[in-house]
């Protein structure tokens, strides 16, 4: 893996870890669905994440990382259909997808 590809997968581990200090420990979907520029701060945190995984796979088709098509759906949705962004569908992901992902990219990082 070259230099530009550890790059992207750092930018995902660093998504995450904003996005985690965004919504705090409490993670309180209230909160976060009261305050829009929460909403938006943590939108474009995943809008980067798709953006660094889709260049990631163009680069290395050969190494997967799960559910990259839904990450790209997401990102595609957040940029070109922003009107349609759903705060309930971005909360799920924050709270049951983004963890795994960062493991899993946790791991690409201290492969060899």
């Amino acid at each position: 893996m070259n230099d530009e590809s550890r790059k992207w997968l750092y930018d995902i581990i660093r998504c995450i870890d904003s996005i985690e200090e965004y919504i705090g420990k409490k993670k309180i979907f209230e909160e976060y669905e009261k305050n829009k520029m929460l909403r938006r701060a943590v939108e474009r945190e995943i809008q980067i994440i798709g953006e660094a995984v889709n260049r990631f796979q163009k680069q290395n088709p050969e190494i997967l990382i799960k559910n990259s098509h839904q990450i790209l759906a997401t990102r595609n949705r957040i940029t070109h259909a922003y009107d349609a962004v759903n705060n309930s569908i971005i909360w799920g992901i924050v709270i049951n997808h983004l963890p795994g992902l960062k493991k899993e990219i946790d791991q690409l990082t201290t492969a060899k």
